[in-house]
């Protein structure tokens, strides 16, 4: 049906507006909207297959039809109005004329341009060795270049593993291949990897392996590069590196840097430590001492001397933090040329896992240890090197043979995790990399379901649509395991989050993410409002002293001014003296302007606050300043785009509030739900695997993000193909079904198709 009645108006979905269609949604929810014909509930269905229409709730079988069968003629409306001088003057138009729709419906649609499936039949080699032959008898089967990175294991060994090629398989196979076929004595093997998780699957695996026992498997000198090395440290200077040192928590890092800032006069509230934190292990993981930065901003010099004070409070009291593992050995070995020579005759193969993932201090141990031996096998795929926040870097992978002469490469490039068609969309996206090295990765099967783009309004219908597919899907057989929704940032996962909760469906989201509601700008935006509410609540006037340069501590003084003058606390900020007079004029402002919002709806309450307040300013000062990725200015635009779906504050405050139990609820069930939807950031689900994937805001300035715009139109492009890698990554999760969403909206704003897509979409 193309008709409905709501608040005893028909309505037609020809003639109604795009960003009204969320709104109609909701309404149906609520019961509010009605058949035309026989006057029961009806809801609007917002998906991804199907064309929004309403149908009804109880009896599905109804055979009503639209009153009227032809797309009825809208009301004319004799004027349009044009905005001149700050008055509204008409403007005239043909009387036949009929104003189109804004935003018109747009179909989602397949990828076009995928070739042909072709099967390729596998080269097996022939069982050079009787243990080949016992694997293939325990149905561990290698193809022809898996079965040649496993039996290769003298020398400097680089494997492009791509996408879904088994990489795994060969890790673990090698290893074992090494040990009872090569006679190698499992001790003087190291297999490095990035996760304690994958580590241990590791050997797991190699349980299953025939004639491998679990003594064997022990001895094998296996774990992260921060466990291996730190065990190092340990041993020859168990002193200084006792766990008891140990900064694990993050609060104990910051508690120091924090110290430090206030020698600066750095206010806890306007400076972002945790990035500051997050910079300072981006040098240490690359080397640089605290002399040796070169700042590139203002944020960056203040930076550079919380690391110089941060690594001296260190020094004082004998701590250490996860980076000195590794630049702490890094020293050792540098200082000792015994202790080298040591490990070196120790350690005489090397096996490196995700070897695109490395960074300095990693990738100068490696080539330090094994300098002797040469017998290093690094695993990794350049084309999905999307750690460089951290200081990994694909170039070691490129330049392998430069540091590793007469190494041997072998590309393992059949996938076996997704479909034909994924594995074809992901290889037009990714050939654009200019710096690579070419492959192209070849599927097992196809099920002939290409990647569907889909054109959501923004965000809110975005989640919606997605949300209705699941249920659509899980009706029709699928379990809630077997869906990941993907996202660039962690603010990207708003929407989708608030439409699961609203849900029956289970779900599941990053333990490191915290609620959208939770973020600084948008806590203090949302403490004004409360205001508005409540004059007297202490902790939204604490939290709105940032934005207006107050210090914390005066707090105290306003709530005994409250007592003495019998007035609220809201009222009581026209009383400060800070010194100085522009600063005093505007605080006797507030208090009107937060009076002046109470009927006000969420948005338009956010954008009075935001235009009399001035807060431009503090948003500018403060908004994750140190952050490329995460700007203050555009949590709140995304705030308003969540304001837009409530009428009153109240309302608005307390869906906030519910969400933010929410998320902590969610985080609480995260290890219990094995059964549950995936909520991800692209980086966090790397490595992981989900029948049908969705990608949501594929568009210019959230994937790619905006910084990695921004450096290219400066003539950096290494940002723009690491996002390129990101978006590969993410399609490379999907094993049977892909989908991935176009908004026309972003933020409030027109977005336009990631770039990324356009040799999709010719």
């Amino acid at each position: 049906m193309k008709t409905a009645i709501l608040q005893n108006t028909i309505i037609y979905i020809q003639q109604v507006s795009r960003e009204r269609f969320q709104t109609i949604y909701e309404a149906g929810k609520k019961g509010q909207l009605q058949c035309p014909v026989c006057k029961e509930k009806v809801r609007f269905y917002l998906g991804i297959d199907g064309e929004p229409h309403f149908y009804h709730i109880l009896n599905t079988d109804h055979s009503c039809k639209d009153s009227n069968e032809e797309t009825p003629t809208p009301p004319q409306e004799p004027f349009e109005y044009v905005e001149r001088g700050g008055f509204r003057i008409p403007h005239s138009r043909a009387i036949n004329a009929v104003k189109e729709r804004e935003n018109p419906y747009k179909k989602a649609h397949s990828v076009k341009n995928i070739p042909p499936f072709t099967p390729i039949k596998q080269n097996i080699l022939p069982f050079s060795s009787e243990y080949l032959s016992k694997l293939a008898q325990g149905n561990i089967i290698l193809d022809h270049n898996q079965t040649k990175a496993v039996t290769h294991t003298d020398g400097p060994l680089l494997v492009l593993a791509g996408a879904g090629s088994g990489k795994t398989r060969v890790l673990t196979t090698r290893t074992a291949y090494m040990i009872q076929e090569k006679a190698i004595d499992p001790k003087s093997i190291m297999l490095v990897t990035f996760t304690a998780k994958a580590a241990q699957e590791m050997k797991e695996r190699l349980v299953n392996y025939p004639l491998m026992n679990r003594q064997q498997i022990q001895q094998i000198v296996s774990g992260t590069f921060h466990s291996l090395f730190y065990r190092m440290l340990v041993f020859h200077e168990p002193n200084r590196w006792t766990q008891d040192k140990l900064l694990s928590r993050g609060w104990q890092r910051e508690q120091i840097i924090k110290q430090a800032g206030r020698t600066l006069n750095l206010d806890e509230k306007e400076f972002a430590y945790d990035l500051a934190l997050q910079q300072i292990g981006f040098w240490k993981n690359s080397l640089i001492s605290p002399i040796e930065v070169r700042p590139e901003s203002a944020w960056e010099e203040k930076a550079v001397h919380l690391y110089k004070l941060y690594e001296q409070a260190k020094e004082h009291d004998g701590l250490f933090d996860f980076d000195d593992m590794l630049t702490g050995c890094y020293h050792l070995l540098k200082r000792n040329a015994t202790i080298l020579e040591f490990y070196q005759n120790r350690f005489q193969y090397f096996l490196i896992d995700e070897f695109q993932d490395v960074n300095k201090v990693q990738y100068e141990l490696i080539k330090m240890l094994s300098a002797q031996s040469k017998n290093v096998c690094a695993v990794g795929d350049d084309d999905q090197s999307i750690y460089a926040f951290r200081g990994s870097d694909p170039q070691y992978l490129l330049d392998f043979e430069k540091d590793f002469p007469n190494a041997k490469m072998i590309t393992l490039n059949e996938n076996y995790r997704s479909t034909h068609e994924i594995v074809s969309t992901a290889n037009d996206i990714i050939i654009h990399n200019k710096k690579r090295r070419p492959k192209k990765m070849n599927a097992q099967f196809s099920n002939e379901k290409p990647p569907i783009f889909f054109y959501p309004y923004d965000e809110e219908e975005e989640a919606t649509s997605i949300v209705t597919d699941i249920q659509e899907k899980i009706t029709a057989g699928f379990e809630p395991k077997d869906f990941a929704i993907l996202y660039r940032t962690n603010t990207g996962s708003r929407a989708i989050f608030e439409r699961l909760a609203h849900s029956s469906l289970p779900f599941k989201i990053d333990q490191d993410a915290e609620s959208f509601y939770d973020r600084f700008i948008i806590r203090c935006m949302l403490s004004f409002l409360q205001l508005s509410v409540n004059e007297d609540d202490k902790e939204a006037m604490k939290n709105i002293f940032p934005a207006l340069f107050i210090k914390p501590g005066l707090l105290k003084d306003i709530m005994a001014e409250s007592i003495l003058k019998d007035c609220t606390l809201l009222e009581c900020l026209k009383e400060i003296k800070t010194g100085f007079p522009f600063q005093e004029k505007k605080l006797k402002k507030v208090a009107p302007v937060i009076r002046s919002i109470t009927h006000l709806s969420p948005l338009m309450a956010i954008e009075t606050i935001e235009k009399e307040l001035s807060l431009q300013d503090f948003i500018k000062k403060r908004g994750n300043e140190g952050n490329k990725m995460e700007k203050g200015s555009d949590d709140l635009k995304d705030l308003k785009v969540a304001a837009r779906n409530f009428k009153s504050i109240h309302e608005f405050i307390e869906h906030t509030e519910h969400m933010k139990a929410m998320n902590k609820e969610i985080k609480q069930l995260n290890k219990k739900n094995t059964n549950a939807i995936t909520l991800s950031t692209i980086h966090r689900a790397k490595g992981l695997e989900y029948k049908i994937v969705y990608i949501v805001s594929s568009v210019d300035g959230s994937l790619p993000h905006d910084h990695a715009l921004e450096a290219y139109r400066n003539g950096d492009f290494s940002p723009l193909e690491e996002e390129r890698r990101l978006i590969y990554v993410a399609i490379t999760r999907a094993m049977e079904q892909l989908y991935i969403s176009i908004p026309e909206k972003r933020r409030g704003k027109k977005a336009y198709p990631s770039r990324f897509l356009s040799p999709l979409q010719k």
